[in-house]
């Protein structure tokens, strides 16, 4: 053992420095992940609180939360009404969000007849071609086999399948870039102010673009042009040549309330997914875009959806205790119409808040003169709450009235000068 009595002076204060350097050393160590984490904390909290300034709600009430997502927006179906709102217009790529337009045309191909359920579509080597790549979603189609549309419709809704976007599109638009020209088309005509499609599958391409409120426009356009869409988003799983793929939509296996309708991926802009969700009268379509992976894909989805649910309400106000059901024709081969709202008066409330809705209805004239035309606006519903109008909805008749013969026509002047 060595006696610092024997050591010289010099060498026991290099010991000393030594020790002292390396106490530094650990000390400034220790401190630094403390000062990370430090300030990981105070972005962590500034950074909810700069999203949270940019949530709007209906109501105008404070934001119940932020999202762990680039974007997103949810929507009362039925009435339109915006219930939560978050960057709703950042455009990103829609990766499989584009097959929701694909889906789209397809429907409105069959409801025209120009498709059935049963025809059969030869797959190309193009779609063939996805099917054999595994880096892509895929509902395995063989080259040169012929595939049901119906088929094609569960693979690329419920196994997303781009082998199946490019066979339908193909199959109704000779090839994928002149379906695409379809698609842009059909956005433009629904109002997708800032949508561009490139393929009918969504993998990633230039000039590729959507939004969540384009998306949900769409998802509520889809629903309601064509409601039967949700056999098919709404199915869990679907098997084809004894191959069984689960929705990627996984929001249908954990919430009884979600019917669809299309999930999307790509690295460059995050874990999208258009939700619909029905129950207790009311219909929500969202859309949470970007999210970080799959799994905060869904529980911010889920989070918004049990938010709304309990926070809002889908109110159907009675309107027959304020509406006539019929108005007064004179000249006609009848002397009575029924009238009725054009549509059914659905509004939007804060849940609890249904039963203060009040109703009002105001008549353009006393009574008609014939001919009256089926559809002819007679006067307007007015509800209202809190003393301020929340909508108006004209009232219209429900039938024609022809001309009456000409002793009717006398009669009737006549009695409308008394």
């Amino acid at each position: 053992m060595i006696s610092l009595r024997s050591m010289p002076v010099r060498a026991i204060l290099s010991i000393v420095v030594a020790f002292a350097l390396l106490a530094v050393a650990c000390a400034a160590a220790a401190e630094k992940p403390r000062r990370k984490r430090a300030s990981a904390a105070a972005k962590s909290e500034k950074q909810p609180a700069e999203l949270l300034a940019k949530v709007r709600v209906l109501g105008g009430g404070p934001a119940p939360f932020a999202l762990d997502a680039r974007s997103a927006l949810l929507v009362d179906a039925r009435t339109g009404a915006v219930l939560y709102a978050y960057d709703e217009h950042e455009k990103m790529q829609p990766a499989s969000l584009a097959k929701i337009m694909t889906f789209y045309l397809a429907l409105d191909a069959l409801e025209d007849g120009k498709l059935a359920k049963d025809t059969k579509v030869t797959i190309s080597e193009a779609a063939w071609r996805l099917s054999m790549d595994d880096s892509v979603s895929r509902m395995f189609l063989p080259v040169g086999s012929q595939v049901s549309v119906d088929e094609l419709l569960y693979g690329l809704m419920v196994s997303s399948g781009n082998d199946a976007a490019v066979a339908l599109a193909e199959h109704l638009g000779g090839t994928s870039d002149a379906f695409a020209r379809r698609m842009n088309d059909k956005a433009r005509a629904l109002g997708l102010k800032n949508t561009n499609f490139t393929n009918p599958d969504g993998l990633p391409t230039e000039n590729e673009y959507t939004t969540a409120a384009d998306m949900v426009h769409l998802g509520v356009e889809l629903l309601r042009r064509h409601p039967e869409a949700l056999i098919w988003t709404s199915t869990k799983e679907y098997t084809f040549h004894n191959i069984q793929q689960r929705n990627f939509n996984t929001l249908l296996f954990y919430d009884s309330r979600v019917n669809g309708i299309k999930t999307g991926h790509v690295k460059e802009a995050g874990f999208h997914v258009v939700v619909s969700a029905e129950a207790d009268g009311m219909q929500l379509v969202g859309a949470v875009m970007g999210a970080p992976n799959m799994e905060r894909r869904r529980l911010e989805a889920k989070k918004l959806l049990d938010w709304a649910f309990r926070a809002y309400a889908t109110a159907k106000p009675d309107w027959r205790g304020a509406v006539p059901a019929k108005m007064g024709v004179y000249g006609g081969v009848a002397d009575q119409v029924a009238i009725a709202p054009a549509r059914a008066p659905y509004i939007t409330v804060e849940r609890g808040q249904e039963s203060k809705l009040i109703l009002a209805y105001t008549a353009k004239s006393k009574y008609l003169v014939a001919p009256v035309a089926k559809g002819a606006v007679v006067g307007e519903l007015a509800i209202a709450r809190a003393s301020k109008t929340v909508a108006t909805i004209p009232v219209k008749t429900s039938a024609a009235i022809a001309q009456g013969g000409f002793l009717k026509r006398m009669h009737d002047r006549v009695r409308r000068m008394f």
